[in-house]
Formats: structure tokens, sequence, C-alpha cells
């Protein structure tokens, strides 16, 4: 059985391991980051810091595994972008020019510096470790629409827009091409170096970087290429991403170059499938509903149980039929202890 839950201390190791296969801004190959990553997940799920503040850390655990282990995760962050600490890109604009003399046309491409003060919620650190990808449970999948089950059911939490900064194509090392050829002129500093401090202050990529549009056109054409490209270990969050609503918001990541996706988070399809039940009996269970019940199979869902003490959040994929007249969603009995219900406690659910 496979739960998705709120990350715990006692998930350090594991969410380390795991980020060892993704090592971005968001998920750093970094253990004093990360612990300090858990630490402020903790205290959002409790609601003990600023809304604003709120950094939401979802990990998939294997209780088939023995010991049942940490094997992806997922993030959300409330808010991303204030007045001290702005959320900063990269528009990426398409201006044209013709001589009339030469009869030639040219259509460049310009990065102008933007900066987002009022904020907006953003979606990221998606990893699964490779042996558990491309499995017929589609865990990454239901790692990524764990995100907006939760945004869905905490709306108040999160802003109107919310969007994804996705991993570009870098280089073996990690390095990103961009960076080599525009920020590190600006800055003088290695793209693990800005990166590092850019956790901590980003106004030095106020400070330093031209405020003026940057012609594209002026960088070696094997970097022009990477501009707004989508990694290929992305590609499948990219196609996860425009099925659900998402678009290329012609924005991209300063430091590498990633493109950012984009979407009203309203308009996000999963929001409206996103639906209250309550837990009920499997078919032929003691008390429940006779097995004729289940006949013709049943329908994939993502079933999620909250509560008030730590684990705060609990969620997992079943195959059930629909809920009853009276909103009762047959689960067995191993499911209904894996999220910690008893019959009649309310859950929420999205078909998948």
């Amino acid at each position: 059985m496979f739960v998705f839950r709120d990350v715990t201390p006692g998930d350090l190791d594991d969410l380390h391991a795991a980020a060892r296969h993704l090592d971005s801004v968001n998920l750093p190959n970094d253990r004093e980051r990360m612990r300090q990553l858990i630490e402020v997940s903790v205290q959002s799920f409790a609601g003990e810091i600023d809304v604003a503040a709120r950094r939401f850390v979802f990990v998939l655990v294997d209780h088939d595994a023995a010991p049942a282990r940490v094997v992806g995760a997922s993030m959300i962050f409330a808010q991303h972008g204030n007045r001290r600490a702005p959320h900063i890109y990269f528009d990426v604009i398409e201006e044209e020019r013709y001589s009339e003399t030469l009869d030639l046309h040219f259509t460049h491409q310009l990065l102008r510096i933007g900066y987002n003060y009022k904020g907006l919620t953003e979606i990221g650190g998606l990893v699964l470790l490779p042996e558990y990808r491309r499995r017929r449970e589609q865990l990454g999948r239901a790692l990524s629409y764990v995100r907006f089950l939760y945004i869905a059911l905490h709306r108040r939490l999160f802003c109107s827009e919310v969007v994804s900064e996705l991993m570009p194509p870098l280089e073996p090392d990690g390095t990103s091409l961009l960076w080599e050829s525009l920020g590190r002129k600006f800055t003088g500093l290695s793209y693990q170096e800005a990166d590092r401090l850019s956790h901590q202050n980003k106004e030095f990529i106020r400070a330093l970087f031209p405020q003026d549009p940057l012609y594209v056109t002026l960088l070696p054409s094997h970097v022009q290429q990477l501009v707004g490209q989508v990694g290929p270990e992305t590609k499948g969050v990219e196609k996860m991403l425009r099925e659900i609503g998402f678009e290329y918001a012609r924005r991209i990541d300063p430091f590498d170059g990633g493109p950012h996706f984009h979407a009203r988070t309203d308009d996000v399809t999963l929001m409206a499938a996103v639906a209250r039940a309550r837990a009920g009996l499997a078919p032929g269970e003691a008390g429940g509903p006779p097995p004729a019940a289940a006949a013709g199979g049943g329908r994939g869902y993502l079933v999620a149980h909250e509560a008030a003490a730590a684990p705060f959040f609990l969620a997992t994929k079943v195959v059930a039929p629909p809920p009853d007249n009276d909103g009762r969603l047959a689960l067995p009995r191993g499911v209904r202890e894996g999220l910690r219900v008893s019959p009649g406690d309310e859950l929420a659910i999205l078909l998948t």
C-alpha cells in the first residue's frame, strides 16, 4: 500500500536520498537545508507560522517495503514572492525588425527582468525514486495531484495564481549553460553559489542584473536554443500540467532558464473535481454492501483524510465503486487502517 502524508522529522534520511535524484532549488541535495525545510513543513501543516511563509511537503510512503520508506515527494509554497523578496523571472519577449532597403526581416527574442511582489502559489519539488516510475499505479501523477487536492481543501491559504518552474536541460554536472553565458557575467558567481545565496537573499539579482531587455541573439546559438525548453526528465511533468489547465507563461527562471508554467488556481481542472464523501465498508464485508455492488469494477480515486494532530494529512489511491446515495465510498479494511479512518468518517476524494 502506498500512502501520501505530510513529512515528519523522521523522514530526513529517506527524503535526502530522494532529493539526490532531483537536486533542485526547491528540493536540494543538501541535508541541512532539507532539515530546515522539514521543520517549516511541520509548522505549516500545524498552522503555527504565517500563511505567506508556509511550505507544505508531501511524501509518498511504500508500506510494503521492509521497513516502510519514503520513495517520493512533492511541495506547495503557499506564497512565493512579497515586497521584501519578490518572485523574480525573465519575461521572454519577441521583437520584429524589418529593413525595406535590404528586404530583411528578423524576429528577435528578448529577456526582460520582472518582479512579482504580491505573491503567487508555487508547486515544485516533485521527485520519485527511479524504480517506482512508470508503474501502473501512476505514482508520479498522484504525487502531483495530491497537492491540488490539498489546495482545494484549504483554498483560502493559497493565491489566485499557481506557478510551476520546470527544470531545463542542464549539463551532466548540473551546470546551467544559460547562467554561464549570462548570469555569471553580471554577478561573478557560479550557478551553485548564486543558487545557495538566493535562498537567503535575492537582493544581488535586483542590484546586479541589467534592468534593460537583453537580446538572446547575442548569446551563443546553442544557448539560445535552451531558452524556455523543458529538460528531458521533466517532459512528463509538462504534459501532466498541460492536461490540467497550465500553459507556458513565456517566463523563465533567471538562473537556469527553466520555463514557468502557470494557471489561475480556480481554473485548474482538478480543483472542481474534488468532492466530499464518507468512509464506507467494502462490498462483501460484514455490514457492508453486497459483493454485487462492485460488479463491473470501480473507478480510480485519490482519497484523503485530515486530522487535528500529526499526521495531519493522509491519502492513498483506491479503485472503488462510486459513492452510494448516502455519499459513502466503499473502502477495504486495509485502506481504512492506512488512512486511520472509521466507517462514517469524512473524506475528500479526487477522481483520477
